[in-house]
């Protein structure tokens, strides 16, 4: 802190003599000439005559009260005895009581001081160290045992990577129960996973159970435009470690500073980064050691690590932070719930069913958006409904009810949505469908949700060709109502959606009897040699065309069957605008539909009705409601 301030202190001053020199410089343009002054001088007209101590300056006033200034261009010796035969007052040090070398001083101060503390900063460079100010020390937080109050209780979702990591908290609270036996404790642990999944918080939780020392940094903290500045923090980050041993360092995002070397660098390919990542590898694992510090590192990308970095006795230890199942997420909500008042109909499964793919991160997002749900309707405790609101929100954008929609294009969508639902209600092994709404939401019109019953880890041929008859349920819908040359655009993502599963059946996953299960899928980027033959290619687009008809003529079918329905579905969503499980249970069932469990929250806002509504606004185009499972099954399956 001190040094600091002394550097900005002498630049100041710096500045300030510069700025007086440059001034004076300028001022010295309106001074009287030195020849008027000698004038003055031998014809007797001064009164007053002012030695100043910069620049030569003298400040002259003359008998009849005008006053001017001027410079002594050279050294004048016979001035003083001129002045002393004239009547005026002499006051100020005069020129020549000063020294040669006060005024090289006093002329070149600004240019020494300049020089001196490049002089200065360019020695504590070299010396790292950290000695070159603040730049050289670590940036890394430590937090006291007593300040860290995060333990396994508050980590949920990922009970083997807690497994993994509880022989270092072992370790930690008793060296003697490895040493005695010879073993040694993994000197890195390396955290892989997606964002979100609690990689930070479980090192926090290391620290917390095991009572030691924890410093946390960012990768991104050791990199610095200077060289040697990455290696210096890195070597003061361990020095401080190795004073509170047995401690843990904690480095997220280790990939900003830990990737592979080699590339062309600054410096043909030395730069700061692989200086600092050689400083690391050495204290991680050099000559010296690091003897009861235990490095935890996060990251998303380990495939861009470098492998010195990975190999055993630095980051010899590989966790794998992944998304929770169904039976972690509902582990994870009920952390969070904790921190909310809930209503006796909520049920952390249902929602942990219905939010496949989400992380840690996300499903405390999720909690927070029903609290704020529950918070603007002036409630006390958090329902399902505020659960609901906020995952419809979270995965399809908010309401739109702003959007003006003519009476037809209403009816349009709740005969695609209608479609949609009652094709996969009656397909086998389809996941149960959840919910159907009529009000826009992000670029989609409607939306049928598809609640699944678990996590999916592969996914059958009945499974698929089921999800390619309920995404043509809506397109169908339409046709059936409204005849072939009256069907909507809205279909155009549920088309690209059943294409891409129907291709993939074939040119990935075997489900085609005459082509076999061998891998057809072509290499993707510029220039990519082509891998199937013209033949094979004309092959693989009839054996997609073939399982897309078979499934199109099934949903064809499923609807004729049940236009009834169809028509009963399409005034529910027209009078309520959103149905539940029970209510499509009802109308599967051809019995009497009653008011969804949130109309009465519906009733106390109602959205502006079709008559009171201006056609200003049209959407041509709605999104497949079942892109969002699909993908999520996609997913599971690559």
């Amino acid at each position: 802190m001190f040094k600091n301030i002394l550097l900005w202190a002498v630049i100041g001053i710096t500045l300030m003599t510069a700025f007086q020199g440059f001034n004076t410089g300028f001022n010295s343009s309106e001074n009287t000439a030195y020849s008027t002054f000698l004038s003055d001088i031998k014809n007797d007209r001064l009164k007053t005559v002012d030695f100043k101590r910069s620049d030569d300056v003298i400040a002259v006033t003359r008998t009849d009260g005008t006053k001017y200034q001027t410079v002594m261009p050279i050294y004048d010796r016979s001035l003083m005895d001129d002045l002393a035969n004239t009547n005026a007052v002499i006051t100020g040090e005069p020129a020549e009581s000063r020294s040669f070398l006060s005024q090289i001083l006093i002329s070149w101060f600004p240019l020494i001081v300049l020089i001196g503390f490049w002089v200065f900063w360019t020695r504590q460079m070299q010396g790292g160290g950290g000695r070159a100010m603040s730049f050289g020390k670590s940036k890394a937080k430590m937090l006291a045992p007593d300040q860290i109050k995060t333990t396994f209780a508050d980590v949920a979702g990922c009970d083997e990577a807690k497994e993994e990591v509880a022989e270092v908290v072992d370790f930690l609270r008793d060296p003697s129960k490895f040493q005695k036996l010879g073993g040694r404790i993994p000197k890195g642990i390396l955290m892989v996973g997606p964002p979100g999944t609690g990689k930070t918080l479980l090192a926090k939780a290391i620290a917390g159970e095991a009572k030691v020392p924890f410093f946390t940094m960012a990768g991104s903290d050791f990199v610095e435009m200077f060289v040697g500045v990455g290696a210096s923090r890195v070597r003061d980050l361990f020095e401080q470690a190795k004073k509170n041993a047995p401690c843990i360092i904690f480095i997220d995002e280790i990939d900003a500073v830990g990737r592979k070397r080699g590339g062309a660098g600054f410096s043909g390919g030395h730069d700061e980064r692989e200086q600092t990542l050689n400083q690391m590898l050495v204290e991680m694992d050099g000559f010296e050691g690091s003897e009861g510090v235990i490095v935890i590192a996060a990251t998303n990308r380990s495939d861009v690590l470098d492998n010195a970095l990975t190999r055993p006795g630095r980051f010899d230890r590989q966790v794998m932070v992944g998304l929770p199942d169904v039976k972690g997420r509902e582990q994870i909500l009920q952390v969070h719930m904790k921190k909310v008042p809930l209503a006796p109909d909520v049920d952390p499964m249902i929602i942990a069913r219905g939010t496949p793919g989400y992380s840690g991160a996300e499903l405390a997002n999720l909690v927070n958006e029903a609290a704020l749900f529950s918070a603007r309707a002036n409630q006390r405790v958090v329902t399902m409904n505020d659960f609901e609101k906020a995952k419809d929100k979270i995965n399809m954008g908010p309401e739109r009810r702003s959007m003006i929609m003519t009476e037809e294009q209403k009816i349009s969508t709740a005969y695609h949505e209608a479609g949609h639902a009652i094709v996969g209600y009656l397909m086998p092994e389809h996941d149960p469908v959840h919910k159907v709404t009529i009000i826009p939401r992000g670029r989609a019109l409607g939306v049928t949700f598809f609640l699944p019953e678990g996590d999916k880890i592969s996914i059958s041929q009945k499974q698929l060709e089921g999800k390619l008859a309920s995404t043509y349920g809506g397109r169908l819908a339409e046709e059936l109502i409204y005849g072939k040359e009256n069907i909507s655009t809205g279909a155009s993502s549920d088309i690209q959606v059943a294409s891409n599963i129907a291709r993939r059946m074939v040119t990935e996953w075997g489900f085609s009897e005459h082509l076999g299960p061998i891998l057809y899928k072509e290499e993707e980027g510029f220039g990519a040699p082509k891998v199937v033959s013209e033949a094979t290619a004309k092959l693989i687009d009839e054996e997609v065309r073939k399982i897309i008809d078979r499934n199109y003529e099934r949903a064809r079918q499923v609807l004729v069957d049940n236009m009834d329905i169809l028509h009963a579905m399409k005034d529910a969503l027209m009078k309520y605008e959103t149905i539940d499980m029970l209510q499509i249970k009802n109308l599967m069932e051809r019995k009497p539909v009653g008011e969804p469990a949130s109309w009465q929250d519906h009733n106390d806002n109602p959205p502006p009705s079709s008559a009171d509504r201006t056609p200003e606004k049209t959407v041509e185009e709605s999104p497949s409601p079942l892109e969002d499972s699909v993908a999520d099954s996609q997913a599971d399956l690559k």
